[in-house]
C-alpha cells in the first residue's frame, strides 16, 4: 500500500490545506499532483466513469442523488466548497476528484478561541489508489497526513452504519493550547468513487451531532409550484 501513500491525491492535501487556515496554522505546500498513468486499462476505466452529480442544497439540505444521500447543513454556517474545490483542481489532467460540500461555523480567515467546527465532503476516482479494495485501505493515506499534521489515532478504521449504510470511520485528535480538536473521518466505496466525510469539532458530543445529521436513502427535497423564485443552490454556481 506504500504507492498508494505516495500517490496520495491532490484533492485530499487541498482539503487538509484548507483546513490548516481554520486551524490557525500556517499553510504548507501541497504535494505536487501525481503523474499520468500509462497503463492503458485505468485510462480506460477512468474514461468510462461516471461524473457524478455535484448536487443541491434546498431548504438547508443538502442533497446528491447519485451518491444516495443528504446532509442538513446547521443554520449560520458559511460556504466553502468552491474555494476547496479550485484549491483541488489540477486543470492539467482529467477531473477525477469533486468537493461536494464544505462548511464551516465560522469564515476560515476569521480567528477564534475555539474549534471553527466543519464539515467537507469529498469524491474522488478509486483508480487514483492502486491496490485499493476496501474503504478501509483509504485510511492509510487519510493517517499519513493527518498524523504528519500533529494528530493522533484515537480510534483504528472501524465499521460504523448511518442508518442502513456501513461505512468505515477512524477518528484522530490534536490539542490546540486549551482545546482539542477532534477529527472524524468515514469512507464509503460507491460508483468507482472514494467518498469521504471530514467532521471537525470540540468535542466528541459535537462530532457525534455533526454525524447524525447524515442520512443515506434519498430525502426529498420539497416540491414548489406557482412561484418563480429558485429554490435550489447548486454547488457549483
Amino acid at each position: 500500500m506504500g504507492e498508494m501513500r505516495a500517490r496520495f491525491s491532490r484533492l485530499a492535501a487541498a482539503i487538509s490545506v484548507f483546513m490548516l487556515a481554520t486551524w490557525l496554522w500556517a499553510q504548507t505546500p501541497k504535494p505536487p499532483a501525481s503523474a499520468p498513468s500509462r497503463s492503458s486499462s485505468k485510462a480506460a476505466a477512468r474514461a468510462s466513469l461516471a461524473t457524478p452529480d455535484a448536487g443541491a442544497i434546498t431548504d438547508g439540505v443538502y442533497r446528491n442523488p447519485f451518491f444516495g444521500f443528504s446532509y442538513k447543513i446547521l443554520y449560520g454556517w458559511v460556504e466553502r466548497t468552491k474555494e476547496v474545490q479550485e484549491d483541488a483542481q489540477d486543470n492539467s489532467q482529467p477531473q477525477n476528484s469533486f468537493v461536494l460540500l464544505a462548511f464551516f461555523e465560522r469564515p476560515p480567515e476569521a480567528a477564534g478561541d475555539t474549534v471553527n467546527s466543519a464539515v467537507v465532503i469529498a469524491a474522488e476516482s478509486i483508480s487514483s489508489y492502486p491496490g485499493l479494495k476496501t474503504a478501509a485501505d483509504y485510511f492509510e493515506p487519510i493517517t499519513g497526513l493527518t498524523t504528519s499534521k500533529g494528530f493522533k489515532i484515537v480510534n483504528e478504521p472501524y465499521q460504523f452504519p448511518v442508518g442502513a449504510k456501513q461505512l468505515v470511520r477512524g477518528d484522530f485528535s490534536k490539542a490546540l493550547g486549551t482545546v482539542t480538536m477532534r477529527q472524524a473521518s468515514l469512507v464509503a466505496l460507491e460508483k468507482g468513487y472514494v467518498v469521504s466525510f471530514t467532521f471537525i469539532g470540540g468535542s466528541e458530543d459535537e462530532i457525534e451531532e455533526l454525524i447524525e445529521k447524515l442520512n443515506f436513502g434519498m430525502v426529498k427535497a420539497p416540491v414548489y409550484k406557482n412561484s418563480s423564485l429558485t429554490y435550489k443552490h447548486f454547488i457549483t454556481h
